[in-house]
């Protein structure tokens, strides 16, 4: 495994492909990423992230059935593994940590407690 730092963008992968359950592939978690950030991103860029989280131990993969539409090739779907879970809810738990403390100096900022 490679680091356990999440980045930003790889922390939105992520949440993208847990939201899409098993029909989490390139094109699918594009338009997921796009309708839900308003982010437009390339294929290219998504692709480097994937393969980032596979190599990190976040995600794994595996081919899909081949269909006709897609001139008989495979989607190559993706899924969050334990690890990757774990990733999320440490960086939630960074944010909130950090919430926390600027609620705090607001509170103490302007007198309430």
């Amino acid at each position: 495994m490679k680091g356990s730092y999440l980045g930003e963008f790889q922390e939105i992968v992520l949440l993208s492909v847990l939201a899409l359950t098993n029909e989490a592939y390139g094109v699918k978690i594009q338009k997921e990423i796009a309708e839900k950030s308003g982010r437009s991103i390339s294929r290219g860029g998504l692709h480097s992230t994937l393969s980032r989280l596979e190599e990190k131990g976040f995600l794994e993969s595996k081919l899909g059935e081949a269909t006709k539409v897609r001139g008989g090739k495979s989607k190559k779907i993706y899924s969050v593994t334990n690890l990757g879970r774990n990733a999320l809810m440490e960086a939630e738990a960074v944010r909130k940590e950090f919430r926390k403390s600027i609620l705090d100096l607001n509170w103490m900022k302007f007198g309430a407690a």
